[in-house]
Protein backbone atom coordinates (compact mmCIF):
# COMPACT_ATOMS: atom_id res chain seq x y z
CA UNK A 1 0.00 0.00 0.00
CA UNK A 2 0.80 3.86 -0.61
CA UNK A 3 0.10 5.01 2.43
CA UNK A 4 2.22 3.66 5.85
CA UNK A 5 -0.64 4.82 7.94
CA UNK A 6 -2.85 2.45 6.36
CA UNK A 7 -0.45 -0.66 6.28
CA UNK A 8 0.47 -0.12 10.01
CA UNK A 9 -3.31 0.41 10.84
CA UNK A 10 -4.74 -2.53 8.82
CA UNK A 11 -2.30 -5.21 10.11
CA UNK A 12 -2.78 -4.21 13.66
CA UNK A 13 -6.59 -4.89 12.42
CA UNK A 14 -5.69 -7.94 10.80
CA UNK A 15 -4.35 -9.14 14.34
CA UNK A 16 -5.93 -12.30 15.76
CA UNK A 17 -4.32 -10.79 18.74
CA UNK A 18 -5.94 -8.18 19.25
CA UNK A 19 -7.27 -6.72 22.31
CA UNK A 20 -11.17 -6.88 20.70
CA UNK A 21 -11.50 -10.91 21.17
CA UNK A 22 -13.99 -10.48 18.67
CA UNK A 23 -12.22 -9.19 16.13
CA UNK A 24 -9.39 -12.01 16.52
CA UNK A 25 -11.85 -14.40 16.37
CA UNK A 26 -13.68 -13.29 13.04
CA UNK A 27 -9.93 -13.45 11.90
CA UNK A 28 -8.37 -16.57 12.93
CA UNK A 29 -11.67 -18.49 11.18
CA UNK A 30 -11.40 -16.55 8.15
CA UNK A 31 -7.90 -17.80 7.96
CA UNK A 32 -8.71 -21.53 8.86
CA UNK A 33 -12.05 -21.51 6.38
CA UNK A 34 -9.46 -20.78 3.39
CA UNK A 35 -6.64 -22.66 4.40
CA UNK A 36 -8.48 -25.87 4.35
CA UNK A 37 -9.97 -24.99 1.06
CA UNK A 38 -7.12 -24.10 -0.62
CA UNK A 39 -5.37 -27.49 1.08
CA UNK A 40 -8.06 -29.41 0.29
CA UNK A 41 -8.11 -28.40 -3.29
CA UNK A 42 -4.75 -28.91 -3.96
CA UNK A 43 -4.95 -32.75 -2.50
CA UNK A 44 -7.80 -33.41 -4.57
CA UNK A 45 -5.94 -32.12 -7.48
CA UNK A 46 -2.51 -34.18 -6.69
CA UNK A 47 -4.54 -37.53 -6.51
CA UNK A 48 -6.17 -36.89 -10.14
CA UNK A 49 -2.80 -36.20 -11.36
CA UNK A 50 -1.49 -39.29 -9.86
CA UNK A 51 -4.21 -41.02 -11.37
CA UNK A 52 -3.22 -39.73 -14.89
CA UNK A 53 0.32 -40.41 -14.09
CA UNK A 54 -0.46 -44.16 -13.64
CA UNK A 55 -2.51 -44.22 -16.32
CA UNK A 56 0.13 -43.05 -18.78
CA UNK A 57 3.29 -44.90 -17.07
CA UNK A 58 2.06 -47.97 -15.87
CA UNK A 59 -1.12 -49.42 -18.18
CA UNK A 60 -0.47 -47.45 -21.23
CA UNK A 61 2.97 -48.72 -20.94
CA UNK A 62 2.33 -51.80 -20.67
CA UNK A 63 -0.35 -52.13 -23.83
CA UNK A 64 0.52 -51.29 -27.38
CA UNK A 65 -0.53 -47.97 -28.33
CA UNK A 66 -1.65 -49.08 -31.82
CA UNK A 67 -2.22 -52.96 -32.81
CA UNK A 68 -2.52 -54.01 -36.59
CA UNK A 69 -4.85 -57.47 -36.21
CA UNK A 70 -5.96 -59.13 -39.51
CA UNK A 71 -9.97 -58.59 -40.10
CA UNK A 72 -11.08 -62.09 -40.62
CA UNK A 73 -10.31 -64.85 -37.48
CA UNK A 74 -8.84 -67.35 -39.63
CA UNK A 75 -6.29 -64.60 -41.75
CA UNK A 76 -3.31 -65.13 -39.04
CA UNK A 77 -0.22 -63.04 -40.50
CA UNK A 78 2.18 -65.74 -41.76
CA UNK A 79 5.85 -65.29 -40.26
CA UNK A 80 7.03 -63.73 -43.95
CA UNK A 81 4.27 -61.52 -43.95
CA UNK A 82 4.63 -59.70 -40.63
CA UNK A 83 8.47 -59.68 -40.91
CA UNK A 84 8.03 -57.51 -44.24
CA UNK A 85 5.26 -55.39 -42.71
CA UNK A 86 7.44 -55.03 -39.31
CA UNK A 87 10.42 -53.26 -41.20
CA UNK A 88 8.15 -51.29 -43.40
CA UNK A 89 6.49 -49.85 -40.34
CA UNK A 90 9.68 -49.12 -38.37
CA UNK A 91 11.02 -47.08 -40.72
CA UNK A 92 7.65 -45.08 -41.24
CA UNK A 93 8.17 -41.15 -38.86
CA UNK A 94 6.96 -41.98 -35.41
CA UNK A 95 6.89 -45.67 -34.71
CA UNK A 96 9.59 -46.25 -32.40
CA UNK A 97 9.25 -50.16 -32.09
CA UNK A 98 7.01 -53.21 -33.19
CA UNK A 99 6.13 -56.94 -31.70
CA UNK A 100 4.31 -59.71 -33.28
CA UNK A 101 1.73 -60.95 -30.98
CA UNK A 102 -0.56 -63.57 -30.12
CA UNK A 103 -3.83 -63.43 -27.86
CA UNK A 104 -5.33 -65.77 -26.75
CA UNK A 105 -8.08 -66.95 -24.14
CA UNK A 106 -7.75 -69.62 -21.60
CA UNK A 107 -7.57 -71.27 -18.24
CA UNK A 108 -4.76 -71.76 -15.65
CA UNK A 109 -5.20 -74.80 -13.09
CA UNK A 110 -2.85 -75.00 -9.92
CA UNK A 111 -3.54 -76.19 -6.74
CA UNK A 112 -7.34 -77.30 -7.16
CA UNK A 113 -8.45 -73.43 -8.49
CA UNK A 114 -8.66 -72.36 -11.76
CA UNK A 115 -8.99 -68.95 -13.47
CA UNK A 116 -9.72 -67.85 -16.65
CA UNK A 117 -7.23 -65.48 -18.55
CA UNK A 118 -5.78 -64.14 -21.44
CA UNK A 119 -2.67 -65.59 -22.98
CA UNK A 120 -0.73 -62.70 -24.63
CA UNK A 121 2.40 -64.52 -26.97
CA UNK A 122 5.49 -62.30 -27.11
CA UNK A 123 8.77 -62.01 -28.89
CA UNK A 124 10.61 -61.01 -25.43
CA UNK A 125 13.22 -59.37 -27.55
CA UNK A 126 11.24 -57.34 -29.62
CA UNK A 127 8.40 -56.69 -26.59
CA UNK A 128 11.60 -54.93 -24.90
CA UNK A 129 11.03 -52.06 -27.28
CA UNK A 130 7.61 -51.64 -26.80
CA UNK A 131 6.46 -52.38 -22.98
CA UNK A 132 8.33 -51.93 -19.85
CA UNK A 133 6.39 -55.00 -18.00
CA UNK A 134 9.81 -55.93 -16.95
CA UNK A 135 9.94 -53.18 -14.39
CA UNK A 136 7.11 -54.41 -13.14
CA UNK A 137 8.12 -58.02 -12.20
CA UNK A 138 8.54 -58.53 -8.53
CA UNK A 139 9.59 -61.86 -8.64
CA UNK A 140 11.35 -63.77 -10.83
CA UNK A 141 12.92 -62.89 -14.34
CA UNK A 142 11.84 -61.96 -17.71
CA UNK A 143 14.67 -63.40 -18.64
CA UNK A 144 12.71 -66.86 -18.96
CA UNK A 145 10.97 -66.74 -21.42
CA UNK A 146 12.76 -68.62 -24.00
CA UNK A 147 11.70 -70.90 -27.00
CA UNK A 148 10.39 -73.96 -25.65
CA UNK A 149 10.90 -73.47 -22.37
CA UNK A 150 7.20 -73.39 -21.73
CA UNK A 151 8.13 -70.17 -18.80
CA UNK A 152 5.23 -67.55 -17.63
CA UNK A 153 4.95 -64.82 -16.08
CA UNK A 154 2.03 -63.52 -14.43
CA UNK A 155 -0.25 -60.87 -12.62
CA UNK A 156 0.11 -60.33 -9.15
CA UNK A 157 -3.56 -61.14 -8.24
CA UNK A 158 -3.65 -63.73 -10.62
CA UNK A 159 -0.24 -65.59 -8.59
CA UNK A 160 -2.08 -65.07 -5.41
CA UNK A 161 -5.72 -66.37 -6.39
CA UNK A 162 -3.59 -69.79 -7.68
CA UNK A 163 -1.69 -69.71 -4.90
CA UNK A 164 2.09 -70.15 -6.76
CA UNK A 165 5.63 -68.65 -6.66
CA UNK A 166 7.78 -68.43 -9.36
CA UNK A 167 9.45 -71.96 -10.32
CA UNK A 168 5.66 -74.17 -9.68
CA UNK A 169 3.94 -75.47 -12.37
CA UNK A 170 0.71 -74.00 -13.65
CA UNK A 171 -1.56 -75.93 -16.71
CA UNK A 172 -2.55 -74.08 -19.41
CA UNK A 173 -6.25 -75.42 -20.52
CA UNK A 174 -6.73 -73.54 -24.57
CA UNK A 175 -10.69 -72.90 -25.21
CA UNK A 176 -9.70 -74.02 -28.56
CA UNK A 177 -11.53 -77.77 -28.15
CA UNK A 178 -10.65 -79.34 -31.47
CA UNK A 179 -12.78 -82.22 -33.16
CA UNK A 180 -10.76 -85.64 -33.72
CA UNK A 181 -11.67 -88.43 -35.33
CA UNK A 182 -12.03 -89.84 -31.60
CA UNK A 183 -13.96 -87.19 -30.20
CA UNK A 184 -13.32 -83.61 -28.69
CA UNK A 185 -9.57 -83.61 -26.73
CA UNK A 186 -9.32 -80.41 -24.55
CA UNK A 187 -5.09 -79.22 -24.96
CA UNK A 188 -3.25 -78.68 -22.22
CA UNK A 189 0.07 -77.91 -21.66
CA UNK A 190 2.04 -77.37 -18.06
CA UNK A 191 3.86 -74.38 -17.97
CA UNK A 192 6.33 -72.96 -14.98
CA UNK A 193 6.03 -69.67 -13.40
CA UNK A 194 9.25 -67.93 -14.49
CA UNK A 195 8.30 -64.31 -13.10
CA UNK A 196 5.70 -62.60 -11.37
CA UNK A 197 4.78 -59.38 -12.39
CA UNK A 198 2.22 -56.25 -10.30
CA UNK A 199 1.10 -53.44 -12.17
CA UNK A 200 -1.30 -52.31 -9.72
CA UNK A 201 -3.88 -52.68 -12.19
CA UNK A 202 -6.55 -55.05 -14.00
CA UNK A 203 -3.61 -56.14 -15.72
CA UNK A 204 -2.49 -58.58 -12.72
CA UNK A 205 -5.77 -60.16 -12.50
CA UNK A 206 -6.22 -62.07 -15.86
CA UNK A 207 -3.19 -61.48 -18.06
CA UNK A 208 0.07 -64.31 -18.56
CA UNK A 209 2.72 -63.96 -20.97
CA UNK A 210 4.62 -66.89 -22.99
CA UNK A 211 6.86 -66.85 -25.39
CA UNK A 212 5.12 -66.85 -28.95
CA UNK A 213 6.76 -69.83 -29.93
CA UNK A 214 5.13 -71.73 -27.50
CA UNK A 215 1.84 -70.22 -27.48
CA UNK A 216 1.98 -71.31 -31.18
CA UNK A 217 2.71 -74.57 -30.42
CA UNK A 218 -0.02 -75.28 -27.65
CA UNK A 219 -2.74 -73.81 -30.46
CA UNK A 220 -1.47 -75.70 -33.26
CA UNK A 221 -1.63 -72.48 -35.08
CA UNK A 222 2.44 -73.49 -37.00
CA UNK A 223 3.83 -69.61 -36.90
CA UNK A 224 1.32 -67.41 -37.50
CA UNK A 225 0.56 -64.25 -35.68
CA UNK A 226 -2.58 -62.14 -34.41
CA UNK A 227 -0.69 -59.04 -35.32
CA UNK A 228 1.76 -56.32 -35.08
CA UNK A 229 2.22 -54.41 -31.25
CA UNK A 230 3.34 -50.74 -32.73
CA UNK A 231 5.24 -48.61 -30.03
CA UNK A 232 4.82 -44.29 -31.25
CA UNK A 233 6.62 -41.69 -29.92
CA UNK A 234 3.59 -39.77 -28.75
CA UNK A 235 0.80 -41.71 -27.50
CA UNK A 236 -1.83 -38.76 -28.11
CA UNK A 237 -1.19 -38.32 -31.62
CA UNK A 238 -2.34 -42.30 -31.74
CA UNK A 239 -5.28 -41.25 -34.16
CA UNK A 240 -2.94 -39.56 -36.86
CA UNK A 241 -0.40 -41.74 -36.58
CA UNK A 242 -3.02 -44.76 -36.87
CA UNK A 243 -3.87 -43.24 -40.48
CA UNK A 244 -0.85 -42.87 -41.50
CA UNK A 245 -0.29 -46.08 -41.03
CA UNK A 246 -3.83 -46.82 -42.63
CA UNK A 247 -2.65 -45.67 -45.96
CA UNK A 248 0.47 -48.19 -46.48
CA UNK A 249 -1.30 -51.61 -45.25
CA UNK A 250 -3.51 -53.72 -46.86
CA UNK A 251 -7.65 -53.24 -46.06
CA UNK A 252 -7.17 -56.94 -45.29
CA UNK A 253 -6.02 -55.80 -41.40
CA UNK A 254 -7.17 -53.42 -39.29
CA UNK A 255 -6.03 -51.37 -36.71
CA UNK A 256 -7.03 -50.17 -33.02
CA UNK A 257 -4.88 -48.14 -30.42
CA UNK A 258 -5.09 -47.51 -26.88
CA UNK A 259 -7.54 -45.17 -27.30
CA UNK A 260 -10.30 -47.74 -27.92
CA UNK A 261 -9.89 -49.78 -24.50
CA UNK A 262 -8.42 -46.82 -21.83
CA UNK A 263 -9.64 -43.36 -24.11
CA UNK A 264 -12.83 -43.29 -21.64
CA UNK A 265 -10.87 -43.77 -18.59
CA UNK A 266 -8.24 -40.64 -19.24
CA UNK A 267 -10.77 -38.30 -20.75
CA UNK A 268 -12.53 -39.02 -17.80
CA UNK A 269 -9.54 -38.15 -15.65
CA UNK A 270 -8.61 -34.88 -17.44
CA UNK A 271 -13.03 -33.91 -16.98
CA UNK A 272 -12.67 -35.11 -13.38
CA UNK A 273 -9.86 -32.54 -12.86
CA UNK A 274 -11.64 -29.52 -14.45
CA UNK A 275 -14.92 -30.78 -13.08
CA UNK A 276 -13.44 -31.47 -9.61
CA UNK A 277 -11.02 -28.34 -9.80
CA UNK A 278 -13.68 -25.90 -10.72
CA UNK A 279 -16.15 -26.75 -7.70
CA UNK A 280 -13.20 -27.45 -5.13
CA UNK A 281 -12.58 -23.48 -6.73
CA UNK A 282 -16.07 -22.67 -5.27
CA UNK A 283 -14.85 -23.87 -1.94
CA UNK A 284 -12.48 -21.46 -1.91
CA UNK A 285 -14.87 -19.02 -3.16
CA UNK A 286 -17.04 -20.02 0.39
CA UNK A 287 -13.83 -19.31 2.45
CA UNK A 288 -12.45 -16.04 0.77
CA UNK A 289 -16.05 -14.24 1.02
CA UNK A 290 -15.88 -15.50 4.91
CA UNK A 291 -13.82 -12.49 4.32
CA UNK A 292 -16.39 -10.06 3.39
CA UNK A 293 -18.66 -11.18 6.97
CA UNK A 294 -15.47 -10.53 9.19
CA UNK A 295 -14.57 -7.11 7.37
CA UNK A 296 -17.89 -5.61 7.59
CA UNK A 297 -18.03 -6.73 11.52
CA UNK A 298 -14.45 -4.86 11.84
CA UNK A 299 -16.06 -1.78 9.54
CA UNK A 300 -19.12 -1.73 12.75
CA UNK A 301 -16.79 -1.76 15.46
CA UNK A 302 -13.76 0.63 14.08
CA UNK A 303 -16.62 3.21 12.53
CA UNK A 304 -15.70 5.48 15.48
CA UNK A 305 -11.76 5.51 14.87
CA UNK A 306 -12.79 6.21 11.01
CA UNK A 307 -14.33 8.81 11.80
CA UNK A 308 -11.47 10.37 13.91
CA UNK A 309 -9.05 9.28 11.39
CA UNK A 310 -11.49 11.24 8.71
CA UNK A 311 -11.60 14.43 10.79
CA UNK A 312 -7.37 14.04 10.99
CA UNK A 313 -7.53 14.24 7.26
CA UNK A 314 -7.37 10.82 6.38
CA UNK A 315 -7.71 10.62 2.83
CA UNK A 316 -10.78 8.23 1.39
CA UNK A 317 -7.95 6.60 -0.08
CA UNK A 318 -5.93 5.85 3.08
CA UNK A 319 -9.11 4.40 4.81
CA UNK A 320 -10.13 1.88 1.91
CA UNK A 321 -6.25 1.07 2.38
CA UNK A 322 -6.69 0.11 5.51
CA UNK A 323 -8.98 -2.92 4.85
CA UNK A 324 -7.71 -3.92 2.07
CA UNK A 325 -4.52 -4.32 3.78
CA UNK A 326 -6.62 -6.41 6.59
CA UNK A 327 -8.13 -8.64 3.75
CA UNK A 328 -5.19 -9.24 1.85
CA UNK A 329 -3.35 -10.07 5.07
CA UNK A 330 -5.91 -12.61 6.00
CA UNK A 331 -5.59 -14.25 2.45
CA UNK A 332 -1.72 -14.04 2.64
CA UNK A 333 -2.18 -15.89 6.08
CA UNK A 334 -4.97 -18.74 4.90
CA UNK A 335 -3.46 -19.18 1.39
CA UNK A 336 0.54 -19.92 2.90
CA UNK A 337 -1.04 -22.22 5.82
CA UNK A 338 -3.30 -23.59 2.84
CA UNK A 339 0.07 -24.94 0.51
CA UNK A 340 1.84 -26.25 3.43
CA UNK A 341 -1.00 -28.54 4.38
CA UNK A 342 -1.54 -29.15 0.70
CA UNK A 343 1.76 -30.09 -0.04
CA UNK A 344 2.26 -32.45 3.08
CA UNK A 345 -1.17 -33.97 2.17
CA UNK A 346 -0.11 -34.44 -1.22
CA UNK A 347 2.78 -36.21 -0.14
CA UNK A 348 1.61 -38.39 2.61
CA UNK A 349 -2.06 -39.26 1.36
CA UNK A 350 -1.29 -42.14 -0.36
CA UNK A 351 0.76 -44.04 2.30
CA UNK A 352 -2.16 -42.62 4.98
CA UNK A 353 -4.84 -44.41 2.80
CA UNK A 354 -2.45 -47.33 2.45
CA UNK A 355 -2.78 -47.11 6.31
CA UNK A 356 -6.13 -47.11 6.59
CA UNK A 357 -6.71 -49.54 4.72
CA UNK A 358 -4.63 -51.91 6.62
CA UNK A 359 -6.11 -51.23 9.65
CA UNK A 360 -9.63 -51.56 8.82
CA UNK A 361 -8.84 -54.34 6.50
CA UNK A 362 -10.57 -52.87 3.10
CA UNK A 363 -9.44 -52.34 0.13
CA UNK A 364 -10.84 -48.65 -1.08
CA UNK A 365 -10.09 -48.66 -4.42
CA UNK A 366 -10.39 -52.22 -6.81
CA UNK A 367 -8.49 -52.66 -9.90
CA UNK A 368 -11.77 -53.85 -11.34
CA UNK A 369 -13.43 -50.27 -11.28
CA UNK A 370 -10.70 -47.96 -11.04
CA UNK A 371 -7.15 -48.01 -13.38
CA UNK A 372 -5.49 -48.79 -10.27
CA UNK A 373 -6.05 -50.39 -6.79
CA UNK A 374 -3.98 -48.01 -4.74
CA UNK A 375 -4.63 -44.09 -4.49
CA UNK A 376 -1.49 -42.47 -6.20
CA UNK A 377 -0.27 -38.63 -5.67
CA UNK A 378 1.31 -36.11 -7.76
CA UNK A 379 2.08 -32.62 -6.85
CA UNK A 380 2.62 -30.32 -9.47
CA UNK A 381 4.06 -26.95 -9.11
CA UNK A 382 1.37 -25.00 -11.63
CA UNK A 383 -1.78 -26.44 -9.10
CA UNK A 384 0.19 -24.91 -6.58
CA UNK A 385 0.52 -21.51 -8.47
CA UNK A 386 -3.21 -21.66 -10.02
CA UNK A 387 -4.15 -22.35 -6.55
CA UNK A 388 -2.45 -19.45 -4.79
CA UNK A 389 -3.66 -16.95 -7.17
CA UNK A 390 -7.34 -18.37 -7.45
CA UNK A 391 -7.44 -18.00 -3.62
CA UNK A 392 -5.46 -14.67 -3.17
CA UNK A 393 -7.56 -13.13 -6.38
CA UNK A 394 -11.29 -13.97 -4.52
CA UNK A 395 -10.08 -12.37 -1.19
CA UNK A 396 -9.09 -9.28 -2.88
CA UNK A 397 -12.63 -8.69 -4.60
CA UNK A 398 -14.30 -10.39 -1.17
CA UNK A 399 -12.29 -7.42 0.83
CA UNK A 400 -13.39 -4.33 -1.86
CA UNK A 401 -17.07 -4.04 -0.48
CA UNK A 402 -16.08 -3.56 3.21
CA UNK A 403 -13.62 -1.72 2.11
CA UNK A 404 -15.28 0.68 0.37
CA UNK A 405 -18.14 0.91 2.34
CA UNK A 406 -15.49 2.09 4.95
CA UNK A 407 -14.38 5.19 2.75
CA UNK A 408 -17.65 6.02 2.43
CA UNK A 409 -18.79 6.48 6.12
CA UNK A 410 -19.67 9.97 7.37
CA UNK A 411 -17.96 11.12 10.22
CA UNK A 412 -20.33 13.96 11.03
CA UNK A 413 -22.89 11.18 11.48
CA UNK A 414 -21.25 8.83 13.73
CA UNK A 415 -19.82 11.77 16.06
CA UNK A 416 -23.02 13.13 16.70
CA UNK A 417 -23.68 10.35 19.10
CA UNK A 418 -20.29 9.69 20.49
Amino acid sequence: MKSPLALYIGKRYASIRSRNQLIGFISLLSILGLSLGVAILITVLSVINGFDRELQNRILAMVPHITMYSGRSDALLTSDDWSVMAAALEGTDHITGTSPFLQVEGMLVANGTSKGIVLSGVDPVAEQDISIIEEFITEGSFNGLDDRSYNMLIGAELAATLNVQPGDRVTLVSTVVPITPLGEFTRKKQFTVSGIFQVGSQLDAGLAVAHVSDVQRVYRLGDAIHGLRIQVDDLFDVNAISDDIRQNISDDFMLSNWTWDYGNIYENIRLSKSLVGFLLSLLVAVAAFNVVVSLVMVVKEKRGDIAILRTMGTSLGSIRNIFLVQGLGIGLMGTGIGLVLGIIFSLTVSDIVSWLESAVDMQFLSADIYPVNYLPSQLQANDLIVVSIIALSLTILATLLPASAAARIDPAEVLRYE
